[in-house]
């Protein structure tokens, strides 16, 4: 027996399963990241003085992260576009792609963070970096969870494209609206903490 609308949309919203759940998630990041842009933009309302991100942070690496996260956005488009021209190893590749580039921005942010460390620069140094890592950390942890998500499909979940490509593209471009998230996040985060 096969649960309803996993592939089809459901009557009522117009949406399958998988695309409203992930939109009832993307709903409930909003949240998370929009509280804690709230808490950032009333605790530096409420400073006397604020430092300016682009005095402390490095702005050259933030903005090759912000080039590599929207590469690796365009491609997963076209992922999920190879996958609806039924060319699977256009897929592959571009699924590869996009992994790779949520790797290169995880290694950069490394560095960075390295760098802040090895100055004894940590959260606790103060409200400026406490919300900088705090920001930089969850969505870091964001794109950890895309990577887990995106490495399943282009390995031992691209079998279901054998047996159900429909629901496979599904699914693809339900992890896209995901990685979409998480790249807007980034747009987000770099001009408010490096540039500001």
């Amino acid at each position: 027996m096969q649960i309803p609308y996993t592939v089809t949309a459901r009557t009522d919203s117009g949406l399958f399963n998988a695309k409203l759940g992930v939109w009832l998630l993307l709903a409930s990041e909003v949240m998370l990241f929009g509280a804690l842009f709230s808490s950032y933009v009333l605790l530096r309302v409420a400073a006397p003085t604020w430092p300016h991100g682009y005095d402390l942070l490095n702005v050259p690496l933030a903005l090759l992260n912000t080039v590599v996260l929207i590469t690796s956005s365009v491609t997963m488009v076209m992922s999920w576009a190879s996958l609806m021209m039924k060319d699977f190893a256009k897929y592959k590749r571009y699924m590869g792609l996009t992994i790779l580039c949520a790797l290169i921005f995880l290694v950069v942010k490394g560095f960075e963070y390295g760098s802040k460390f090895s100055h004894d620069i940590l959260p606790s140094t103060d409200t400026f970096y406490a919300i900088y890592f705090t920001l930089t950390g969850l969505h870091g942890l964001h794109v950890i969870g895309g990577i887990v998500v995106n490495f399943y499909f282009w390995g031992p979940g691209s079998k279901m494209w054998q047996t159900e490509p429909e629901r496979f593209t599904n699914r693809i471009e339900i992890a896209g609206l995901y990685w979409h998230f998480v790249d807007l996040v980034w747009i987000f985060l770099f001009p408010v903490l490096y540039l500001l």
